[in-house]
């Protein structure tokens, strides 16, 4: 699919989907729990729609009240065999495998594209000190798992991603005896505490002490219960970057006291020289004032395609620190970002773990290839707003990962 852009001020009032981040871990503890639990505004972006896909595999129902709406009647039974199907869905795969870990039974996961180049040497290396047999294709799916876990008390690497170490606290509750569970180098540790904050409105206690460390109780239970998902500060970066370009786009929807790691684009805006803007219609941002910015991506690495639209069109040199945060995302966003944004005539240096934007607050217009990846094809939506001429962007259906109407949401935006 090809979208073409063309360059134009544009205004109107975005409301924010739900965040895909959210709604997946409460999928899935609701698909755990006892009894029935309904989750209000829930998407449905392809990652969603293959968590409730699994949830389902394992025996939970999922029954639909209204659009955003939908009841899960969870599990009472886990099987002892299963294959379970991820799609493109990091998060997913690395809660399941998980949660197949802490079940007595084999289990397969399997995903498809772009996560079947994403290696996951974590399981490998983890899951024999907690006793789970593992079966890789030399760090990449799919996988074999034979559970279940064991307590015992370990410390483990966390800076390959948060997602795993919220698949362990999601996991080690369900098992037999006491978990002591320390994390190193932790990273993205916002993600972290959402999915504290979510097993404990599920019913799951987890003591967290100094430095990382973690005291898990086994056999816990997850309770039933009704979950609100949040909007999505992921999604919302870049429309309140094409706010701070210029754009009269304001966001609605966004709750301010959200533990999303995305939301820390608000800071960013301020390094700038901007100012965040919230009213009853939602949250703007004023940038006629804007001006070069450094700002550290490492535990909100999903906002460097957002940021570097924003760095591109403001005078003078920006770094964005953080860029090793995206070798396994959808694409090598590293290095897709410098590719594409170089064929619009934006100088883009990665040193070391940085990269240096060169804006000269002008962007050309042309072809570029969003590689499959959600978030390159929704950054360059909105970097063809402000191009001198009409941007063509190659496999723009990849935002339906996470955003399915983002297009949709674009084009009702009035051409001023």
């Amino acid at each position: 699919m090809i979208q073409h852009i063309q360059p134009a001020k544009r205004a109107g009032i975005i409301q924010i989907p739900p965040s895909k981040s959210d709604s997946q871990r409460a999928f899935l503890c609701a698909g755990l729990a006892k009894g029935k639990s309904h989750i209000f505004y829930s998407g449905s972006s392809n990652d969603e729609l293959k968590m409730l896909a699994a949830i389902e595999q394992f025996g939970a129902t999922v029954k639909y009240i209204d659009e955003t709406t939908i009841e899960i009647t969870g599990t009472n039974y886990f099987p002892t065999k299963l294959t379970l199907d991820a799609g493109e869905s990091g998060l997913c795969i690395r809660l399941l495998t998980s949660i197949c870990a802490a079940q007595n039974g084999v289990y397969n996961l399997l995903g498809e594209g772009s996560l079947m180049q994403r290696e996951m040497c974590f399981f490998a290396e983890e899951f024999p000190n907690l006793n789970v047999g593992f079966e890789s294709n030399s760090g990449f799916l799919p996988f074999t798992v034979k559970g279940p876990m064991r307590s015992t008390s370990l410390v483990v690497d966390g800076s390959q991603s948060s997602q795993y170490i919220s698949g362990l606290l999601m996991a080690l509750p369900l098992i037999d005896g006491e978990t002591t569970l320390g994390v190193a180098n932790l990273k993205s540790t916002p993600y972290l505490n959402m999915t504290l904050n979510t097993l404990s409105v599920f019913g799951l206690h987890i003591e967290r002490k100094e430095n990382n460390t973690f005291f898990i109780s086994g056999n816990q239970t997850y309770k039933a219960t009704d979950y609100t998902v949040e909007s999505d500060w992921s999604a919302a970066s870049f429309w309140l970057v094409a706010s701070a370009l210029g754009a009269e786009v304001k966001v609605k929807g966004l709750s301010m006291s959200s533990l999303q790691a995305d939301k820390a684009i608000l800071h960013a805006f301020v390094s700038a020289g901007c100012s965040v803007l919230k009213d009853s219609n939602g949250i703007s941002i004023l940038g006629k004032d804007k001006c070069a910015f450094q700002f550290d991506a490492t535990d909100c690495p999903d906002l460097f395609p957002a940021l570097v639209v924003f760095a591109a069109f403001i005078n003078g040199v920006s770094k964005i620190s953080g860029v090793h945060r995206l070798a396994s995302k959808e694409s090598n966003r590293g290095e897709v970002l410098r590719q594409e944004f170089t064929k619009l005539g934006v100088v883009i240096e990665q040193i070391e773990d940085s990269l240096y934007i060169h804006g000269n607050g002008t962007m050309n217009g042309g072809f570029v290839n969003a590689h499959n990846d959600h978030r390159i094809a929704m950054c360059f939506g909105i970097a063809g707003m402000f191009a001198t001429q009409e941007l063509i962007i190659e496999q723009a259906e990849s935002v339906a990962k996470s955003y399915p109407r983002f297009w949709d949401d674009l084009n009702s935006l009035s051409m001023l």
